[in-house]
């Protein structure tokens, strides 16, 4: 058989992703045109870019009453889990990341009077919500508690409801190799050059839509290298100190921030993880890799312990002492991501705590541990940028309440109020220190410490004036880093601190 293709581009992911189709112009057995075969489609991994059931396991995972009742469900076979699973986990499915490029070709062939049909190892349940959802599917083929219809088991019922080579089939991975090899014709999404080889000498190619995706550019964003940037926090024990000659502090600072990465990077893929439904109604939050498929869920399941081991043992070489504050930052950090930021109040004290344990671990493993006064400057301070955090979701999304916290949209008042007054005072505070008779000795000209207040008022209230603004739309230390004015801020706030410390 002869086949050409048709390169286009799909308008609705930015003219970034090319997709290519290959529409034979032979006919398939018997005669009949390929327009007249029934096009069956695979769920996961080719119609929505994420599996159903790692989701609802992830979900099980989370609520002891679902867990502790697996081991008994896949007992009784996978099908029978898939089932229970679809019974008892709440499924979004106008939130599923669907392809665009798979969605946008079943929409031409419905437009051309085919017949399209659901065919996934997915339960019955799922598949049905789908199909109603997307208003396409002429029939759903699924899982029914019984039998798992994946691999072999699909190709048999194809077979059995329209006949051998009487159908075309879309699929994606090595699981439908043996559906291929029935089908009259094959739809490729976003399936591995070695899968489509394997596939082309056996029946026809219809049309090939999208490449494969690397993961790895998506794992990387996934760990959120930018809010690294928070990490900083465990030199400012040093600078407070005005230890800037204590190379063996700095050293031993540098592997917790190395440390605190690798832990805060675990943390926030089961932030993300466990955030994926409210994740997908957000605005922005949505393409983060885990919303959007770009990355399988299963990958964050396996590097989120790792990464925090991996952060244990970096800050095990400063100690016990430093490898157990990267443990309790890792344990307030999960409690966090599963529970304390449904609650009010306490998400914002936690979020203060997670940058404090930061501060602490830093002058733990430099041997300059926080002073009294730094802690006080400290609590105040992260607190205020606690709020601004909470504020500039809640900003973000204005209507009803946020899912999974415990605010509403008339409490923003309240925060902002809370947030601006603990501004002021952590200024306050700072003077007092500067003021304090039990201001160390390493300051050569302590009054220009002075300086630092008015810079830092200024640029607490204007972080909270673009906060209101809606201009803030991340966490506040990811955001100074990358604004102007408060890196220029930040630069004389340096300036100053040198001048306090010079000989001269």
């Amino acid at each position: 058989m002869r086949a050409s293709s048709l390169d286009f581009r799909d308008a609705a992911i930015a003219g970034k992703k090319r997709f290519q189709h290959e529409i034979p112009i032979a006919q398939p057995e018997h005669g009949d045109p390929w327009r007249s075969l029934p096009l069956c489609v695979d769920l996961d991994g080719t119609l929505v870019r994420t599996d159903v059931l790692h989701e609802h396991l992830l979900f099980a995972a989370t609520h002891w009453s679902l867990l502790r009742r697996l081991p008994g469900w896949k007992r009784q076979g996978i099908a029978r889990l898939k089932q229970e699973l679809a019974s008892a986990v709440p499924l979004d499915v106008a939130t599923l990341p669907y392809d665009p490029a798979v969605v946008d070709y079943l929409r031409q062939q419905r437009a051309q009077g085919r017949r399209l049909v659901l065919a996934t190892a997915a339960d019955r349940r799922v598949a049905e919500a789908i199909s109603e959802h997307l208003g396409l599917f002429d029939e759903v083929v699924a899982s029914d508690g019984r039998e798992n219809l994946r691999g072999h088991a699909k190709a048999a019922r194809l077979c059995a409801l329209f006949g051998e080579r009487r159908f075309c089939y879309v699929g994606s991975d090595d699981s439908d190799l043996a559906i291929w090899h029935k089908a009259g014709g094959a739809v490729f999404a976003n399936a591995r050059h070695a899968i489509v080889h394997a596939v082309r000498s056996r029946t026809t190619v219809e049309a090939r839509i999208g490449t494969v995706r690397s993961r790895i550019a998506s794992f990387v964003r996934a760990l959120r290298p930018h809010q690294w940037s928070k990490n900083l926090l465990v030199f400012v024990p040093l600078l407070a100190a005005g230890a800037l000659t204590d190379g063996s502090g700095w050293l031993a600072a540098l592997d917790m921030f190395a440390a605190f990465c690798c832990a805060a990077s675990g943390i926030y893929l089961v932030n993300d993880l466990t955030d994926l439904t409210a994740d997908r109604r957000h605005p922005r939050k949505r393409n983060r890799p885990f919303a959007s498929g770009d990355l399988p869920v299963i990958y964050g399941v396996i590097a989120a312990p790792l990464l925090v081991a991996a952060g244990g043992l970096m800050a095990l070489r400063c100690g016990g002492a430093a490898a157990l504050t990267v443990g309790i930052y890792a344990l307030l950090a999960l409690l966090y991501s599963l529970k304390l930021k449904e609650k009010p109040l306490v998400d914002i004290f936690g979020l203060a705590a997670l940058y404090s344990i930061r501060l602490f671990g830093g002058g733990i493993a430099s041997d300059h541990p926080v002073s009294l006064w730094l802690m006080m400057f400290s609590s105040f301070l992260f607190l205020s940028l606690a709020c601004t955090k909470r504020d500039a979701e809640m900003i973000a999304m204005p209507k009803g309440q946020l899912r999974r916290r415990g605010y509403q949209t008339g409490d923003r008042f309240m925060l902002e109020m809370m947030g601006i007054g603990a501004s002021f005072v952590s200024s306050m505070v700072l003077g007092l220190y500067i003021q304090s008779e039990s201001n160390p000795g390493q300051w050569s000209h302590p009054q220009w410490l002075w300086a630092m207040i008015p810079l830092l008022l200024f640029w607490l209230c204007r972080l909270w004036l673009a906060t209101s603004r809606g201009y803030m739309l991340d966490d506040p230390i990811v955001y100074a880093s990358r604004d102007w004015v408060s890196q220029a801020v930040a630069i004389l706030i340096a300036v100053v601190y040198g001048l306090a410390l010079a000989p001269f």
